[in-house]
């Protein structure tokens, strides 16, 4: 009884605050990033920054990485999975950020909500809007932080992200608008379609339309005119047949969509070639 009616009060808050004219997403531009270094790293002439920024309450685990080359700099923020422990944060992307920085590419690379062993484990319906709209606003931060790095050209900017990373990115882009091109990798439609693997509030009907502000098909269409290339896999029990679909029709052009014989990691090799292809077109990498 007592989540019906605390459901209540955030759906019925909803119907005003999630009307056209509000963005659930702004954020004090002003508030200052307080930059922390942790660790530098060097791998030839690649440097790899381990630091922290402040996201919306807490500080956010990330990686910058720098290349050697003269600017002007492509830059790509990269958003990881919820999948293998080892790859559940910041360094799921990050030999293939060391890869493209030797082509004059910044990156960064954020921890985001779901690297906490034990997000997923103690995440609550009452808490799941709130908790997405921090995630959201914290991307946003992010992009911020990578676009204040010296030399980097605000026209080519990409985002990749893998799963909950890639809806959340969707999410995003559709509320800032400074990405020009993206790469979403195995995501799904509607959060509800996961999050209630684990947990069933008592109005499912009413939980999905809490939701609704936070679901990637509902933002892809407004990712336009920023390219997007989908990489799905033909055996991934977590997005079936035929969700990618649903992402390939409510996206705008020019959008690509390539579907791998391979599970939800998508981690052949071709995966990633494919994906770097299309960073060095988009991006006008040399």
């Amino acid at each position: 009884m007592r989540f019906l009616v605390l459901l209540f009060f955030i759906f019925a808050a909803g119907r005003s605050v999630f009307g056209a004219e509000a963005d659930l997403f702004n954020y004090d531009k002003t508030v200052p990033l307080d930059l922390h270094e942790l660790g530098v790293e060097q791998r030839d002439s690649v440097t790899i920054r381990d630091l922290t920024f402040v996201g919306v309450k807490t500080p956010v685990r990330a990686c910058l990485v720098n290349p050697a080359t003269p600017s002007p700099h492509a830059a790509i923020l990269y958003v990881h999975w919820l999948g293998d422990p080892a790859t559940t944060n910041r360094t799921e992307f990050l030999h293939e950020a060391v890869t493209l920085a030797q082509r004059g590419v910044v990156s960064l690379l954020v921890d985001a909500m779901w690297s906490n062993p034990t997000w997923w484990k103690n995440r609550q319906p009452e808490t799941d809007l709130s908790g997405g709209i921090q995630q959201v606003i914290e991307l946003r931060r992010a992009l911020d932080l990578l676009l204040s790095q010296p030399g980097v050209d605000p026209q080519r900017l990409a985002v990749v992200a893998h799963d909950f990373g890639a809806m959340f990115s969707a999410v995003m882009g559709a509320a800032d608008g400074r990405p020009k091109s993206y790469v979403l990798m195995a995501p799904t439609p509607r959060l509800s379609d996961w999050y209630l693997f684990n947990v069933k509030p008592a109005s499912v009907e009413d939980y999905k339309k809490v939701l609704a502000p936070l679901d990637p098909l509902g933002a892809v269409s407004r990712l336009a005119p920023a390219p997007v290339f989908y990489q799905f896999a033909a055996k991934d029990k977590f997005v079936p047949w035929p969700r990618p679909v649903e992402f390939y029709e409510a996206t705008a052009p020019r959008k690509q969509m390539t579907t791998y014989d391979c599970d939800h990691d998508l981690s052949p090799p071709v995966v990633g070639a494919d994906r770097i292809a299309w960073l060095e077109r988009e991006l006008r990498l040399k």
